[in-house]
């Protein structure tokens, strides 16, 4: 049961990359844009104004869906983090005229 519970944290947790952030910026913008265009043709060519906002409303909520869920491909390159030095320090050592101040 706990193995469950960790691979469910792990899928929502929402982990995504440099590059999956960038992803999640460029697929939000380009369809927001797609949808926006789509309704405003679709209510011009019906001219209902309802029927706008119902597309707009779709293309938005599709974006969401898109964008909000932590996929996957948002993770495929993971940055890599330098480890720690090893050493145990009480705080950052300052060298001044060759003498260890802090």
């Amino acid at each position: 049961m706990d193995s469950l519970l960790a691979s469910l944290q792990d899928a929502l947790e929402g982990q995504i990359d440099f590059h999956g952030q960038r992803l999640t910026q460029l697929l939000s913008n380009v369809l927001l844009i797609i949808s926006g265009v789509i309704s405003f043709i679709v209510g011009f060519i019906y001219e209902d104004i309802h029927l706008t906002l119902w597309v707009g409303l779709g293309g938005t909520l599709l974006t969401a869906l898109v964008v909000v869920p932590p996929w996957p491909f948002y993770n495929q390159n993971p940055a890599t983090w330098l480890g720690s030095s090893g050493k145990i320090s009480g705080g950052p050592q300052v060298m001044v005229d060759g003498i260890k101040v802090a």
